[in-house]
């Protein structure tokens, strides 16, 4: 087992004041709290080009250091706003590019604890979290049962990132933990067993070509 897990936060938005980055920042804290390692991966800063299957064996720069830093950390945070009802077009093209994890060992998310964030500007944010919550699982991942979805996030932070509301920080603080303690259960013993493994795959195909021949 590692001396220390690592923690990366995924998320954010294209606004230059992301109330979702400043959700998942307060959140890495969390995690810190608890021993871990924590990286940023700000989808603001990634600049990550549209998804394009067409580029999967020659990916952007980019794209190839967000996928090595996802598959190399212990547990993940996932933070979006919710547009329209759903998460953000930038933070689903982040995890469609994800599709390149499918070659490595193990693929996808596989045995990662993904905590989840959403920030709505309405009363609601709870849609956002289920849609991340179906990509969680069909990439083999395991989300905590802890949530947050932030309602009126352009109140709940100053132009800082910083939460006005103390129970609002502890709570996210509280996810971070409970990421890393689930990121520490799983290292020392991964859930997904070979068997389980082996069935996974015959029922979701690995790649593309795999689907055409099922």
């Amino acid at each position: 087992m590692k001396s220390q897990l690592t923690v990366v936060g995924l998320g954010g938005s294209l606004a230059e004041h992301s109330s979702s980055l400043a959700a998942l920042k307060i959140a890495l804290q969390g995690a810190a709290d608890a021993g871990a390692k924590t990286d940023l991966l700000d989808i603001r800063q990634l600049s990550l080009p549209m998804y394009d299957p067409g580029a999967e064996n020659n990916p952007p720069g980019s794209v190839r250091r967000m996928c090595d830093t996802i598959h190399k950390s212990d547990g993940l945070i996932w933070s979006s706003p919710m547009y329209n009802g759903t998460i953000s077009g930038s933070f689903k093209n982040a995890l469609d590019w994800l599709k390149l994890l499918s070659d490595r060992n193990p693929p996808y998310l596989t045995d990662k604890v993904i905590g989840l964030i959403s920030t709505a500007g309405g009363m609601q944010g709870l849609q956002a979290v289920n849609t991340m919550e179906f990509v969680v699982r069909a990439l083999r991942g395991w989300a905590v049962p802890l949530v947050m979805p932030i309602a009126q996030a352009w109140k709940a932070f100053d132009k800082e990132g910083l939460a006005q509301d103390a129970q609002l920080t502890e709570q996210l603080r509280a996810l971070g933990r409970e990421v890393a303690r689930g990121s520490c259960q799983f290292a020392l013993q991964p859930p997904t067993k070979a068997d389980a493994a082996k069935a996974e795959t015959e029922i979701t195909p690995l790649s593309d070509e795999e689907a055409r021949t099922a």
